[in-house]
């Protein structure tokens, strides 16, 4: 009997089929003896969590980076990086488009389902998009970069050139992995390394719809989509609070900011206050942030970045359509109502699901970690929610976790870059008429 293997219809099972896969190739190629320093190869383990957390475009690590991989191994996260970045799908159409000229259903529909494109007459011009944005970008930061890098530091140019291209890949994709082991703590107080990461952090958080958008119309602001209006407020508040938040909060911190003179004290609070948008960059000592820090952190992280970019979290349109349901509800109205705009109920119930499942996903892992682990609350929430939210930020206690919640990260890793996709995806293509309705009844709220 010949063997029939599964096919996948759906959209979004190719797509999380396409980042398995990648993951699978990016751990074989780690375990390579030419990808790790010292005498043989990487472990599975190590190589699996790498691979993935790189794919994820996450930024937590097992191993230090710069110590632990070659050149070699060094070049295979960058690649896994902008792999994951672009997204895979968005990637292989590219592939195809640069071969045959042309996409096929199929392809337009598995791309369509990861980029969010409107249509599928909008693919082909959207995969061309993302790769001409994220190019442009990436480039501009690693100039910036390798410039500071070569005057300000001494390093030969091949060196400067190498640094820059790095960590913009990393900035712009929001993975946060970097090549000192200490993250970007050696550059806290220099303003020429900090604002090009930081910026090209938040670019790659708003999005590749709204950088589109703000390409085409930036000087009219009115006749923004409802998409970029709420993309860019959300965003804002989110940025100013968060960094007025640590800054705050650490200003005194012997450990932080506290040692630091006022200028460095700002920067370094802006800068660590842009990295919850899931960018797993850290300036100061994250593990040594106050309890109230990480907590006002892990809702920074959870929120994330804006949909259709390099972001995870449960994005800020998802924050902000709940937040606009709550306000509708608190004032009586039938609608809810978002600048002179009327949310469809499928919105709604999308957002909810969302947030309720995400919810569920970091509960779960945190009390399995409790269990597991003799770590406290506040460390095994923080790595939880950073695995989650694709953010990368850690309190130090990942390469110590036993193997077994090692995995468990990796699954959340994995859930976390895809469950949003998977699910906004799926919701919005299986929808269904009912042919019929049922006897209403209201139970008791509240």
């Amino acid at each position: 009997m010949s063997r029939r293997w599964p096919r996948l219809r759906h959209p979004a099972q190719v797509v999380v089929a396409g980042f398995a896969t990648a993951i699978a190739v990016g751990t074989g190629l780690l375990m390579l003896p030419a990808a790790k320093a010292g005498p043989g190869g990487a472990g599975v383990l190590e190589a699996l969590f790498t691979s993935t957390s790189s794919v994820c475009v996450t930024g937590l690590i097992v191993v230090d980076t710069p110590g632990y991989w070659t050149g070699f191994g060094q070049a295979v996260i960058l690649a896994l990086i902008q792999v994951g970045g672009f997204g895979i799908m968005t990637f292989a159409s590219l592939l195809v488009l640069l071969v045959s000229h042309r996409m096929g259903l199929k392809a337009r529909m598995t791309a369509a389902a990861e980029t969010k494109a409107l249509g599928l007459g909008d693919v082909r011009v959207v995969v061309v998009g993302v790769v001409k944005v994220s190019l442009v970008l990436e480039a501009v930061t690693a100039l910036a970069l390798a410039l500071r890098f070569a005057t300000g530091y001494d390093e030969p140019w091949p060196r400067a050139l190498w640094l820059g291209v790095f960590h913009a890949i990393s900035a712009f994709n929001n993975a946060g992995f970097a090549l000192y082991s200490d993250s970007l703590m050696g550059f806290a107080t220099d303003p020429y390394i900090c604002l090009p990461i930081a910026m090209a952090v938040i670019a790659g958080g708003l999005g590749f719809p709204v950088l589109f958008e703000l390409r085409r119309r930036i000087r009219t602001p009115r006749g923004w989509s409802l998409h970029t209006k709420i993309v860019l407020c959300t965003s804002a508040v989110f940025l100013v609070g968060g960094s007025v938040f640590v800054t705050a909060l650490e200003w005194s911190n012997a450990a932080t900011l506290g040692p630091l003179d006022v200028p460095g004290k700002l920067l370094a609070g802006f800068f660590q206050g842009v990295m919850p948008r899931t960018a797993g960059f850290n300036s100061i000592d994250t593990s040594q942030m106050t309890p109230a820090s990480w907590l006002g952190t892990d809702v920074l992280m959870f929120i994330g970045g804006a949909s259709a970019g390099t972001a995870g979290g449960i994005k800020v349109t998802t924050f902000a359509v709940l937040f606009f349901v709550i306000y509708a509800e608190i004032r009586g109205e039938g609608a809810v109502n978002i600048f002179n705009r009327r949310l469809h109920g499928d919105l709604q119930r999308q957002a909810l699901t969302v947030v309720l499942l995400s919810v569920g996903a970091v509960a779960i892992t945190t009390v399995t970690f409790m269990v597991f682990s003799d770590h406290s609350l506040d460390r095994s929430l923080f790595e939880v929610v950073s695995a989650f939210a694709t953010v990368g930020l850690s309190t130090g206690i990942t390469a110590d976790l036993p193997s077994g919640l090692q995995l468990l990260l990796i699954a959340l890793m994995f859930l976390g870059r895809l469950g949003p996709i998977t699910v906004a995806s799926a919701l919005a293509l299986r929808s269904r008429v009912r042919l019929y309705d049922l006897p209403e009844e209201r139970p008791v709220i509240g």
